[in-house]
């Protein structure tokens, strides 16, 4: 099942250096002493990936059917791996921009025994995101901004917004560089919202808007809660919609599964399925990558990904 739509995800293609601390960082960081912090974790594991959430959301989509575009840009001096990547992967690489004299992003994560995770990122390319621009002969059907640049979030926003194509604001990491006034011009012109729980306290600071507030300035606002699942807040419903977590097997990495949500969501949008399918599918792409190390190296085809979700969803809408 694909629907033949033009999705374009905005965000960063980034390596990613992911790091595994044998341990628990609660046992090492004092809280009486974080004004004065100062640790060192050994991390014996270590492995460079192909990451960024434009990328591992488009990776996602490529599973489940789709045939994504990506807006991004890389840095010339290391770029030609992930180019030959995408390739392989039969992705689009349009809309991605060779920046020279530039790295591409460069993330490096470190996760614990309890998958929480200390990151560090070093944005290369992504400052020059703004250099590639949504345009009307694109002829899109549907968008996430996802972040990046915020500059070129903006812009992003608002080109979507000019050429009235539905489109999810996905504010993530990049949310500290945006102000309160900000954020809620992001919400004013955006189709949908998924943040997780953090972002969503500090998005309820940062504009003093209740969750129901914020809610009410889009469509549809999603929160995901980890291994709590997610919380769907449909504009005019009074409580949200509760999407329970899938469970997998193993726990091996949490990296990228927001993404893999993101790219279910994403899915059920362009194929028109009903907001609690849209869930928990997501769910089911999260703990489909939840159960591989790094953000793109989980594989499953339709058929082995339909089983997974009616297994965990018996009473779910087939699509």
């Amino acid at each position: 099942m694909s629907s033949n739509k033009n999705i374009l995800i905005c965000g960063s293609l980034a390596y990613d250096n992911i790091m595994v601390f044998q341990d628990r960082f609660t046992n090492h960081i004092l809280p009486d002493q974080i004004h004065i912090l100062n640790v060192s974790f050994v991390v014996p594991q270590m492995r460079k990936e192909f990451g960024g959430c434009a990328g591992n959301i488009a990776y996602n989509l490529k599973l489940l059917g789709e045939n994504p575009l990506i807006m991004a840009t890389v840095g010339a001096c290391d770029s030609a791996a992930y180019f030959e990547r995408l390739q392989t992967l039969g992705i689009s690489q349009q809309y991605i921009k060779n920046i020279p004299d530039s790295f591409t992003a460069q993330a490096f994560i470190i996760s614990d025994l309890s998958n929480n995770q200390m990151n560090a990122f070093h944005p290369g390319a992504m400052e020059f995101a703004n250099q590639v621009q949504i345009t009307a002969d694109m002829n899109l059907d549907l968008a996430i901004v996802s972040p990046n640049h915020p500059g070129a979030m903006k812009q992003q926003a608002a080109n979507l917004s000019e050429f009235e194509v539905p489109f999810i604001f996905d504010p993530g990491q990049s949310i500290p560089a945006f102000s309160g006034e900000e954020l809620l011009d992001f919400l004013d012109i955006a189709t949908y919202s998924i943040m997780n729980d953090y972002e969503a306290k500090v998005m309820m600071e940062k504009t003093g808007y209740s969750m129901k507030r914020l809610a009410d300035e889009v469509d549809v606002l999603i929160v995901t809660t980890g291994e709590e699942g997610s919380q769907m807040y449909l504009n005019g419903e009074s409580k949200p919609v509760h999407i329970p977590c899938v469970k997998a097997k193993n726990e091996l990495d949490p990296t990228g599964c927001g993404d893999a949500y993101r790219a279910g969501i994403l899915f059920a949008l362009a194929n028109d399925l009903d907001w609690q399918t849209a869930g928990q599918l997501g769910s089911v792409m999260g703990a489909i990558k939840i159960a591989s190390q790094g953000g793109q190296n989980h594989f499953k085809n339709m058929d082995e990904i339909r089983t997974i979700y009616k297994t965990a969803f018996p009473n779910g809408k087939d699509f």
